[in-house]
């Protein structure tokens, strides 16, 4: 008898671990955002304007941002450089995989916007302030169709798929952690009374390659919002995404705390910006347009899931490695001249990827611009020639890159007029910001036909916006393709 209640003692302490375990674990799951004092940058709306540029914290996904032939595409990107335009601000990026991540690079002032497709939560605004939504979005079941679906009735298909969420009881259902689809999981569970098995994805893996895995056969369900379902099921005919797990929830971006005064002009824009066309016609671009959605994804020029940028990669990489530039910046230079296209002519009769002007060519034997090969060691040989120009007149790097890239635009004689100007004026010569002053200035009488200047008027704002959309593409390659495009294919 003794031995009996002995065993029965030591089987309800066993009982009481396990319980306990169980409930900590599921309290840890829960409490994703611990109530603690933590540290937030004072950064606001003036002190980013005085600086010039904003950084959103965005992922590189079908929505968010992505390179399609070497174009800056994504749905959250485009709203964002709206925004950023009638603020009059650069936009920058920060490409940010994991969720919580986002959240502590915003706090800490390594970001101003936090741009995910983010579902509003009450622990979430524990931590970040929420811009009025953008939309409202159900969270659905990602599921594989059976097998032999294409061969099968619509009923027999829908026999073998889940439409009741009691029916995940028992089922495993993979989820990014610290997401809103592992606490929406773990409510469910509750409310449907038999526990669901979620399992956390890898912290760094994303919502559309948990979705890619289901497709794959390699997890049989996750979750996410129906407009990212509604895309990614455009790639994967396989998927079911009809299930609802949830009501309508509000995405929307988050700021930190203490940025009323962004939060203030975001959630004015936002206002303003459902009510147009721009809106609507952007949204269908990337979540209504399924047809297009799938070229993308079909492309082996898109970041989303292809390997290169565009069909010339090899032949810019030679070419870089001899200027001894990062390739990226130079098909960066490459797509603002002529979006990859071979056959491209400009109205003054530049010609090819690099817009080559026929004298050009024939300075280094180039007879056939519209051959990519030619058209590339003619542009390569030109920028040699403008880094020799300027090697020793500019020590800064960094400075000489912007006096190279103005001068293939518009000419060296008008850079050239612009650092006399400085110079006269009493700038710094070797400061892009002073001669770019300047350069813009000489489309004013008054400095086209200052006795320094021998080229005239120029019209400045082309050469100086070059400058920075190159420079804004090549920051925008390197945050989204140098993990993307295999490492062995770089220059070093």
């Amino acid at each position: 008898m003794r031995s009996n209640t002995k065993t029965a003692v030591l089987f309800s302490v066993l009982i009481f671990m396990v319980v306990s375990c169980k409930q900590s674990s599921s309290s840890k799951a829960n409490n994703q955002y611990p109530e603690r004092e933590e540290f937030i940058v004072d950064l606001d709306l003036e002190e980013i304007k005085r600086r010039g540029y904003i950084t959103a914290i965005i992922d590189n996904s079908s929505t968010g941002l992505f390179v399609y032939k070497g174009k800056t595409m994504g749905y959250e990107y485009e709203l964002l450089k709206l925004f950023c335009e009638e603020q009059g601000l650069q936009l920058r990026i920060n490409i940010t995989q994991n969720i919580g991540e986002g959240f502590n690079k915003l706090n800490a002032g390594e970001g101003d916007i936090l741009a995910y497709n983010l579902t509003i939560t009450k622990e979430r605004k524990k931590r970040i302030a929420f811009t009025h939504y953008h939309n409202l979005q159900r969270q659905v079941l990602i599921q594989r169709k059976p097998k032999n679906w294409r061969q099968m009735k619509l009923h027999e298909i829908e026999a073998e798929l889940i439409r009741n969420p009691v029916d995940l009881i028992g089922k495993e259902v993979v989820v990014r952690p610290h997401s809103s689809y592992h606490d929406r999981m773990m409510n469910l569970s509750d409310e449907i009374g038999g526990d669901i098995l979620i399992v956390p994805g890898d912290t760094n893996v994303e919502t559309e390659t948990l979705i890619r895995q289901v497709a794959e056969g390699k997890i049989d369900y996750t979750v996410a919002e129906e407009n990212i379902a509604l895309v990614n099921s455009t790639y994967y005919r396989n998927l079911d995404i009809k299930t609802p797990v949830s009501f309508p929830t509000q995405i929307a971006w988050g700021v930190r705390k203490n940025a009323d005064e962004l939060l203030l002009a975001l959630n004015d824009w936002i206002e303003r910006m459902r009510k147009t066309t721009d809106y609507y016609v952007i949204y269908d671009k990337y979540f209504r347009s399924s047809k297009s959605a799938l070229r993308r994804s079909r492309s082996k020029y898109s970041s989303i899931r292809g390997e290169a940028i565009s069909p010339y990669d090899s032949l810019i990489q030679d070419a870089a490695d001899e200027l001894n530039w990062d390739w990226l910046l130079l098909a960066a230079q490459i797509f603002r001249e002529s979006k990859f296209d071979e056959r491209a002519e400009s109205w003054a009769g530049a010609r090819g990827l690099m817009q080559v002007m026929p004298r050009t060519g024939r300075e280094y034997g180039v007879r056939n611009l519209y051959d990519p090969k030619q058209n590339i060691y003619a542009g390569r040989k030109h920028l040699e020639w403008l880094q020799d120009q300027w090697y020793d007149k500019i020590e800064n790097e960094d400075e000489r890159l912007k006096f190279i890239l103005a001068s293939y635009n518009v000419g060296l004689g008008h850079l050239q007029d612009a650092v006399r100007l400085t110079e006269k004026y009493g700038g710094n010569t070797e400061s892009w910001e002073d001669v770019s002053g300047y350069l813009l200035k000489k489309s004013k009488s008054k400095y086209f036909n200052d006795p320094v200047v021998e080229y005239g008027y120029c019209r400045g704002t082309e050469p100086v916006e070059y400058v920075i959309q190159i420079l804004d593409i090549y920051q925008n390659y390197k945050e989204i393709l140098e993990q993307e495009i295999p490492v062995e294919t770089f220059v070093q």
